[in-house]
């Protein structure tokens, strides 16, 4: 079984399989976030972009046609907007890819075990209560949209462990679901008590890259994000193995209870950390997974990477969908990922079923 494994794995990850179209995601991402900071009321050429970006980092002179606002406007409004929703939907995509591996559940998600639940409860408490920490008033949503969410898997998982000492995915996955019934249900309760800030919960609840900190909120989330997908890529050998199974995982020697508690954690910080920041956005990871499994295979050395890429860029087209589509009114971001990704996916899903 490991022999064949590793085999399939060497296949699917050869230079000559995927190394071409590794080449191409890469031009398609830098395209779509050179789109995405180029189309405004403003649209702004892709040269007159990079000029702008040498500017503002190295002090490069600028030409005469391109005014120090238009510069401004690039680097401090566009471009973090931009690489905000690049490196929000690279961490979704990389947790969905993995949470669907560890589960064996191709609708898998971390909002399955509640992630998003969580967070909507913590937010829900800054929005309707007015809670606010001490030093940091200003990141308080984050910090506490954040923390509810990891604290819900830490709880799921728990109760898992408890009602199944081998954790097996449907334990944990029915866990999920009933755990964030009944937080759905606490912030439902604070909906109908706190009409003040309703509309402010239901537009955090459907996602949104305006308006949410510029430079400093990078800052925070790109280590983050960087060092989550490094973290869970040193498990792509584990991940390989348990899509087959959990017996064939134990008969190789693979802790699954144990790398399960290391990964379900690791793609909820994911998740928790781009939803803390940017609100609920849905779809992006179930969509991005199957497409980069159609494409590139199902190696996991090749659907980390792939999956962050395909996500970030699918996320930055949804945005510019979502701020040009109807200006100048804005839709929420998770409402374009949503009609977008929703035929798609049943469409891969089903095909991929043929």
């Amino acid at each position: 079984m490991k022999t064949a494994i590793v085999k399939t794995s060497r296949q699917s990850t050869a230079p000559g399989y995927w190394g071409g179209k590794f080449v191409l995601m890469i031009g398609i991402s830098i395209a779509a976030i050179l789109l995405g900071i180029g189309i405004g009321s403003v649209n702004i050429p892709p040269l007159d972009i990079l000029r702008s970006i040498g500017h503002n980092m190295f002090n490069i002179n600028l030409p005469e046609h391109i005014t120090e606002n238009r510069a401004a406007i690039v680097w401090n409004v566009r471009l973090p907007r931009v690489l905000l929703a690049f490196f929000a939907g690279a961490a979704l995509s990389v947790s969905g890819a993995v949470m669907q591996s560890v589960l064996r559940n191709p609708l898998a998600s971390s909002y399955t075990l509640g992630v998003s639940s969580g967070a909507s409860l913590g937010a829900s408490f800054v929005i309707f209560l007015g809670v606010s920490l001490p030093f940091l008033p200003m990141m308080t949503l984050p910090i506490l949209g954040f923390s509810f969410g990891l604290g819900t898997i830490f709880i799921v998982m728990g109760i898992a462990s408890r009602l199944d000492g081998q954790m097996e995915n449907q334990t944990i996955i029915l866990t999920g679901i009933v755990f964030s019934l009944f937080i759905n249900a606490i912030t439902s309760l604070l909906f109908a008590m706190f009409r003040e800030g309703t509309q402010r919960m239901v537009l955090w609840q459907m996602g949104s890259f305006s308006m949410r900190g510029g430079w400093n909120t990078l800052y925070i989330l790109v280590p983050v994000v960087v060092i989550g997908i490094i973290f869970i890529s040193r498990y792509k050998w584990e991940l390989d193995i348990m899509t087959f199974g959990e017996d064939q995982a134990r008969t190789i020697g693979v802790n699954s209870t144990r790398v399960k508690w290391i990964l379900l954690i690791g793609t909820a910080v994911l998740t928790g950390s781009t939803i803390a920041f940017v609100g609920v956005i849905g779809f992006v990871d179930l969509v991005s997974p199957h497409v980069v499994r159609k494409i590139f295979g199902s190696a996991h050395k090749v659907v980390i990477p792939m999956s962050a890429l395909f996500g970030g860029t699918f996320m930055v087209l949804s945005d510019i969908v979502a701020r040009t589509v109807a200006a100048p009114i804005e839709l929420p971001v998770g409402v374009v990922t949503a009609l977008i990704g929703a035929p798609f996916f049943a469409y891969v899903y089903f095909s991929r079923r043929k």
